[in-house]
């Protein structure tokens, strides 16, 4: 990926169109708001009150693997416009090989990223479906999500207190590094 294209992904100013509509309906489907106003997802994201996004480069991306794969189970979400897979299983520790960002391990959660097409992180925490959501949101080249990272749920559907905490210090982690979001 070129630095324009990342530069351009980062910097873009924000959709009005989708900003109010995410204020009428702010829990709506990402991935739909951005198809409904024919932006990327990464603009929709883009687009959230300040509050609820940190967008930062690709630059962290094994970091911030390597970090996520320290909370234990968790869901791992890839939405095509085709499909939305949900799988739930701990993100193995990853390497760099042949290109790809590699994990494998004791977890249904395995497979090759292609690491240098990330070209934007968001650390999302916005309400879905009438619940609080965490989650960490790799986007490709072309601001499409590459595959999402949400903070794991009790029996009661509640969020994981002892991963919130750990998504909000990796964030935090990131803050001083921020895009303008």
């Amino acid at each position: 990926m070129s630095d324009t294209t990342a530069a351009l992904l980062l910097s873009s100013p924000v959709n009005a169109a989708v900003a109010a509509q995410l204020a009428a309906n702010p829990d709506g489907i990402l991935e739909r708001i951005a198809s409904d106003n024919n932006v990327s997802t990464l603009e929709a994201v883009r687009a959230l009150p300040s509050e609820n996004v940190l967008v930062v480069s690709n630059a962290p991306f094994a970091k911030v693997m390597e970090a996520i794969a320290t909370w234990g189970e968790v869901l791992f979400i890839v939405h095509t416009p085709n499909i939305v897979l949900e799988c739930k299983g701990k993100v193995p520790q990853g390497t760099m090989g042949r290109g790809y960002f590699n994990i494998h391990g004791d977890s249904p959660i395995a497979g090759h990223i292609k690491a240098d097409r990330c070209a934007a992180i968001a650390f999302v925490s916005r309400p879905f479906m009438g619940r609080a959501s965490c989650s960490v949101q790799f986007f490709d080249t072309e601001g499409e999500a590459m595959f999402k990272i949400f903070v794991a749920r009790d029996s009661e559907k509640e969020l994981l207190p002892e991963q919130v905490a750990n998504f909000e210090a990796l964030r935090a982690r990131y803050t001083a590094n921020a895009t303008d979001a």
